[in-house]
């Protein structure tokens, strides 16, 4: 080949090599404009574009699959779909919360609705079966729904309490989740609304809060009863009626008014009143008893009978005791009386009867013949149990006809009580104790208001204690420490290693021993830490006192009452595993909930004889103790 050939030659190469590069240069100059246009157009500037040559090379990390599809779409319509590379990745997705599971259960009678959205594993059929099957059970309305979520920590628990709860209520709604169940209902009188909620409170779950809503209809008090005692400007109520709030409000009042009252007098509402004027009749009377300077009033339906002090004057009960006939409403009927004064020397017939906190009876003084009192013993073997009586009296034939009467009514009264004691004279009775009902006070003198001669002088002074309240369902001492027992083996109190700092994992342990402290806090109890062997004797002594100190203050934290309450570190003083171990050394590291004193013995003092009768109770120490692991 000739020179000129080869360089020519040469030439067209390079011309066509230069002419491809600008070629593909421009390629990937458009391409890469386009794609860029169509992702911005697109919103997508997540995206990522590099153009090699032909290929078109897309990265980034897409929110969702769906976006992906879409931005390799969109770049294909722009390109040959056979240049494009795809490299993108795809967010991870976020996690699908599981719904919150609720069932309402809505009972009246023997049909039950269920509505709400329950666990599929939990078992739909069932737990509509267990309903079906509750005592006189006849229809079951299922409207429930279920999701493919886990079952949350508690649900079945709560379920089983709830299923409980409505086959003891007939007419009631129960809201029930994992962590709570709330329960409405009705019950049949005020006594079974405690009872209820005792149940409620005893028989629910660890973990699982409880919110109730109890109502009761208003009792029917039949007799409509009132007793109010004035001395000098101390004014107190033994029992009090009224048909409404508004009859209520206006009866304390007229007592406010009257004589300084205790800081929380309290006055039942009912059915049964005998007339629409009875507050107005009530409030005549307490400013008629004020202008005689005191004494006591009673009113038994319509029957009013007003007992004045021996010191008030003639002239003063006449003129109160005729004012006051002319001012009450005529529906009722007023009887006075001005007592003799009483001159206590030593031979004024009487009759006692003492009940013990331990339950037993002992009678002394006089009755009228052997016939009564076989009457009397019999009676109060019957009451009291025939184990229990001791009855040592003396036949005296001047008692007035009336005296076996106000014995029985006196015993029946004391029967109403958890102990006490009940004196009987001739114009007077008197009846002292402690009892664990609330309205116990109303009840004995409606007894006692029935049950004694006409215009009978009676004083009642009957302390509640609502330690002995069985409806509260208040543990006795060593039921408090059994019950936190219990909770601690279910759920460990666990500190930051070497801290005093309780674990989050832990509050709901200290939530639960809490609702039992809040009923326990006449009891004396001591909080005591413990560690193991490791480290210096010294510093285990002071961290096992902070950490004791700490539980004392979460419980502080959560509203308990912890006067009775005492934090005391023993270190590793008090070993009970071996600390050649770490599962010793663990179970060494602990705290221990210890009873010192028995609460209830000590608060049964009633202010009556009874102690002196049957002797002090002995205060006991008991060694039982709670215990929980700690790390």
């Amino acid at each position: 080949m000739k020179p000129k050939s080869i360089v020519a030659f040469l030439c067209g190469g390079l011309l066509s090599v230069a002419g491809s590069y600008l070629a593909v240069g421009w390629v990937e100059s458009r391409s890469e404009e386009a794609v860029n246009a169509t992702l911005i157009d697109g919103g997508h500037d997540w995206a990522e574009v590099n153009v090699d040559g032909l290929q078109v090379l897309l990265r980034g990390t897409a929110p969702d699959e769906a976006t992906r599809f879409r931005v390799e779409s969109a770049v294909g319509r722009v390109v040959d779909p056979d240049r494009i590379v795809d490299d993108m990745g795809v967010a991870a997705s976020e996690r699908i919360e599981a719904p919150t599971f609720t069932v309402e259960m809505l009972r009246n009678g023997d049909g039950v609705s269920l509505i709400g959205l329950i666990p599929a594993d939990a078992g739909r059929d069932a737990f509509t079966r267990t309903i079906e099957r509750l005592p006189g059970m006849t229809s079951v309305t299922d409207m429930l729904e279920t999701a493919s979520f886990p079952t949350p920590l508690g649900w079945e628990s709560a379920i089983n309490f709830a299923t409980q709860a409505l086959d003891d209520l007939p007419r009631s709604k129960i809201s029930v989740t994992a962590d709570r169940v709330m329960i409405t209902a009705i019950s049949e009188s005020p006594e079974d609304k405690r009872r209820i909620e005792a149940d409620l409170a005893r028989n629910a779950p660890a973990g699982v809060r409880l919110v109730m809503n109890i109502t009761a209809p208003r009792p029917v008090i039949s007799p409509f009863t009132l007793r109010y005692e004035l001395d000098g400007d101390q004014g107190s109520f033994d029992a009090c009626s009224a048909e409404s709030s508004e009859s209520r409000n206006a009866i304390l009042r007229a007592a406010a008014s009257v004589g300084t009252l205790p800081e929380r007098p309290s006055c039942a509402i009912g059915l049964g009143v005998p007339s629409p004027r009875w507050a107005e009749g009530v409030g005549i009377a307490m400013k008629g008893l004020k202008e005689l300077g005191g004494g006591s009033l009673t009113f038994s339906d319509a029957d009013i009978t007003l007992v004045a002090l021996d010191t008030t004057p003639q002239a003063t009960f006449d003129r109160v005791v005729g004012d006051l006939d002319a001012t009450l409403p005529d529906i009722f009927s007023l009887h006075a009386v001005l007592p003799e004064k009483i001159v206590l020397d030593g031979t004024t017939p009487e009759f006692t009867a003492t009940f013990s906190p331990e339950g037993s009876l002992q009678m002394r003084g006089r009755l009228p013949d052997d016939a009564v009192e076989t009457i009397v013993g019999s009676y109060a073997r019957a009451q009291f149990g025939s184990e229990k009586v001791y009855l040592a009296t003396r036949d005296d034939p001047t008692l007035p006809a009336d005296w076996p009467v106000k014995v029985l009514a006196g015993l029946e009264a004391l029967a109403m009580l958890n102990n006490g004691s009940v004196l009987v004279q001739e114009d007077y009775l008197e009846l002292r104790g402690v009892s664990g009902k609330k309205t116990a006070s109303d009840d004995v003198s409606r007894l006692l208001a029935g049950k004694l001669p006409d215009f009978a002088n009676f004083e009642i002074s009957v302390r509640y204690d609502e330690l002995l309240d069985r409806t509260l369902d208040i543990p006795t001492p060593e039921e408090c420490v059994e019950r936190i027992n219990s909770i601690l083996a279910a759920g460990k109190i666990v500190f930051e290693p070497s801290s005093v700092e309780i674990t989050a994992t832990a509050a709901k342990t200290v939530d639960a021993i809490a609702d039992i402290a809040k009923q326990c806090d006449r009891v004396q109890m001591e909080i005591g830490g413990h560690t193991d062997s490791q480290g210096r004797e010294i510093m285990n002594q002071e961290l096992s006192q902070q950490r004791a100190d700490s539980v004392l203050a979460a419980l502080q934290a959560r509203r308990v009452r912890t006067g009775n309450l005492s934090a005391k570190g023993y270190g590793e003083t008090v070993p009970i595993a071996d600390n050649d171990s770490e599962a010793g050394r663990e179970a060494n590291r602990r705290i221990e909930f210890k009873l010192l004193t028995d609460a209830r013995a000590a608060a049964t003092d009633d202010g009556t004889d009874a102690e002196a009768e049957t002797g002090d109770a002995a205060t006991t120490e008991e060694e039982t103790e709670a215990t929980s692991e700690q790390n």
